[in-house]
């Protein structure tokens, strides 16, 4: 069993992961607390709003868009915003999860764009969570390699980000808390 530790007034209660302090740096996890403390309560709200919306699909209540959002729908001259840098040519786009050998394997497959996806292909557990942001930012300081038990390297190929595709990361979902990581319980 693993002692919790207070950093920031959050508590952390998972087994420590190696070099996780790299990421749970104090300021990243003075802005979890403060991000957590300004949208608490709207989460909640938010979350309990979606499981009642679900019971009433469940029960056979057509889903429909929202009546308060109908302008937004309607408004003829209401339009995105470009496209960033990066993610103008997406016909070949990768996705798939942020362990080491995946990670490297994403950004050498020659695709434009890596969806490197922190939820759906991540089990979400605190090792994976952690991990994956340490391969992240392994990968855009070019400091990732990976050997299998039988001795297979894996390397980044390219001089330089540039020669990789761009990233865009699906974080874990809004809805999903995270029992490591505890503020006021």
């Amino acid at each position: 069993m693993n002692d919790p530790i207070t950093l920031n007034g959050i508590e952390l209660t998972a087994v420590p992961v190696r070099r996780q302090e790299e990421i749970l740096t104090p300021q990243a996890l003075d802005f979890v607390a403060r991000l957590h403390r300004a949208t608490h309560g709207r989460r909640r709200e938010l979350l309990e709003l979606r499981e009642t919306r679900r019971r009433r699909i469940a029960r056979g209540q057509d889903p429909r868009f929202l009546e308060e959002t109908r302008h937004i729908r309607e408004d003829e001259s209401w339009q995105v915003a470009p496209i960033a840098p990066g993610l103008e040519d997406r016909r070949v786009e990768i996705t798939g999860p942020v362990d080491r050998k995946m990670t490297i394997n994403a950004l050498n497959s020659g695709a434009s764009v890596w969806l490197a996806d922190m939820e759906d292909s991540s089990t979400p557990c605190w090792g994976n969570v952690i991990n994956g942001q340490l391969n992240l930012r392994d990968a855009l300081d070019r400091q990732i390699d990976f050997t299998t038990p039988a001795g297979k390297e894996y390397k980044l190929r390219g001089e330089t980000l540039t020669d990789l595709p761009t990233i865009v990361v699906r974080p874990r979902g809004w809805h999903l808390p995270e029992k490591h990581m505890l503020i006021k319980g």
